[in-house]
């Protein structure tokens, strides 16, 4: 089974923010597939599917964002899912909006949802989806954490469709057709 985590914080208060891009993402995978409904599982919303001959779980952690290895780990624990095997959908600060980029392993760059994932995980060599949500602009009041929970720019809102299908398309390409491919297509893509 391939585990599909999307990040983000549970809530209509959070909803809508540059943090919650990861359950915009997983939501749309599950949509396209037509796949079950949510259940309540691993301290999160869970679903199962097979795709191209493949099992995918998907998994929205309710645990909020700095916890959210706690639900990931449940999850790959009891599927014994390798790491290798697990794909983690996150905002990110340090990429241009509207950047998709896939890798393996690295940083986590300050972000505290991979910081949990990597802690309870016990390594960093998981795969990651990387959504850019750039920095916050000159003359912004506070922090990245601030920003990152704040909504879209009004500029940026007409975009979030089309950075979700594309990162949609992605897991797709990831499930299908393995990691090298799906990185070659993606991270092509956003050059």
């Amino acid at each position: 089974m391939i585990l599909v985590v999307g990040l983000g914080n549970p809530g209509k208060k959070y909803a809508a923010t540059r943090h919650n891009l990861g359950f915009l993402v997983v939501d749309r995978v599950v949509e396209r597939a037509a796949a079950p409904a949510y259940r309540e599982k691993f301290s999160g919303a869970f679903t199962d599917f097979e795709r191209a001959g493949t099992r995918m779980g998907v998994l929205k952690p309710a645990t909020y964002m700095n916890d959210s290895g706690r639900s990931v780990l449940a999850a790959a624990a009891f599927y014994k899912i390798a790491p290798g095997e697990v794909l983690i959908v996150h905002d990110e600060l340090d990429l241009a909006f509207g950047d998709v980029r896939l890798k393996r392993g690295g940083g986590e760059a300050g972000h505290n949802g991979l910081k949990s994932v990597t802690q309870h995980l016990g390594t960093k060599d998981y795969v990651r989806l990387r959504l850019g949500v750039g920095k916050p602009p000159p003359g912004f009041h506070g922090s990245g954490a601030d920003f990152v929970l704040e909504g879209f720019a009004l500029a940026e809102r007409a975009q979030v469709g089309d950075i979700v299908e594309r990162a949609a398309d992605a897991v797709a390409l990831f499930v299908e057709r393995g990691l090298e491919h799906a990185m070659n297509v993606t991270n092509r893509r956003a050059s």
